[in-house]
């Protein structure tokens, strides 16, 4: 668990320049530019986000008892709002996945400076992050 703690800091240290809620979002949409594009065998309707107000693709895949993730949305937001979430989870356990927490997102401020559609979006991209990470867990693959 330390692992993803330490993940969480360096997130944390991408956003030590911005000084306010604007600065925040355009951190936010660099990272949604500079996110790999998922290649379109990928952009299937089971790796279809719930709950995101754009469409949102997440794959994951387990490797060597880790869980890797990647996404691809329409959305520049959206797109780099998932990637501070794989920037933590993405390499990590299904065991470490289910059990910490994204502290460094309440302490950014970014859930709170989201609107109730985005704020949702990144919920259920943590939430089928989880999932996933459990069906690994489980046996039950993905």
């Amino acid at each position: 668990m330390v692992t993803c703690i330490e993940k969480q800091q360096r997130v944390k240290e991408i956003f030590s320049t911005c000084s306010d809620e604007e600065e925040r979002y355009t951190k936010i949409i660099e990272l949604g530019r500079e996110n790999p594009k998922l290649p379109a065998a990928f952009k299937i309707e089971e790796n279809l986000v719930a709950g995101c107000q754009s469409i949102m693709y997440l794959h994951s895949t387990l490797k060597e008892g880790k869980v890797f993730f990647a996404s691809d949305s329409e959305a520049l937001i959206s797109a780099g709002l998932s990637v501070l979430l794989i920037k933590v989870y993405s390499g990590e356990t299904p065991e470490t996945i289910l059990t910490c927490p994204p502290n460094f997102l309440d302490e950014l401020g970014i859930g709170a400076g989201l609107t109730p559609g985005r704020a949702n979006g990144l919920y259920s991209i943590h939430l089928r992050m989880k999932q996933d990470a459990l069906k690994f867990l489980t046996g039950k693959g993905v």
